[in-house]
């Protein structure tokens, strides 16, 4: 029997997977959100920034984490389906958090030390090596893994429950 779901929206066993994709990053925007407002007072806008500039950084740096995290996990669910792991398991998770810190350590680094399209406060702590703000960093660990991490619980919860019963 064929199935109706187009091949890039659908996993193996023919269950669309763009609907647990669209509330992965759903989630991870509402985390990502909570996330940039928590950490502005550790950017130089905070004192120095309009409510207007803040508003608008606080919704702009949203956007682009909301993009970096479509982006990574698009790329890890490519990943994981070339390697044949399992969609939302731990190895595709790790992947994701993976490239998204990476890119923010690239991003931060390039914003901060290279175009100075941003600055630190005094009180962000930055990790020595890198020159990266930690929040930032941990932003990326936190909110993505948190938001795969609900996000595959339920995947997998329903998948077995499409499965009906298994026998002893």
């Amino acid at each position: 029997m064929r199935s109706a779901c187009a091949p890039s929206t659908c996993n193996s066993g023919d269950r669309p997977l763009l609907p647990w994709i669209a509330l992965a990053i759903g989630l991870a925007a509402i985390g990502h959100l909570a996330w940039e407002a928590a950490q502005l007072p550790l950017y130089t806008l905070w004192r120095t920034g309009t409510p207007r500039e803040i508003a608008f950084a606080l919704f702009h740096c949203t956007g682009g984490d909301v993009l970096i995290t479509t982006i990574t996990l698009a790329t890890a669910i490519a990943i994981a389906r070339a390697f044949r792991w399992p969609l939302f398991g731990w190895r595709m998770v790790l992947a994701a958090i993976i490239l998204g810190a990476a890119y923010t350590i690239f991003s931060e680094w390039l914003n901060v030390q290279i175009r100075r399209s941003w600055s630190y406060t005094a009180a962000m702590p930055v990790l020595p090596s890198l020159g990266t703000g930690l929040t930032p960093l941990l932003q990326w660990l936190i909110v993505p893994g948190l938001a795969l991490a609900i996000i595959g619980n339920r995947y997998r919860r329903a998948r077995r429950s499409m499965r009906g019963p298994t026998s002893p």
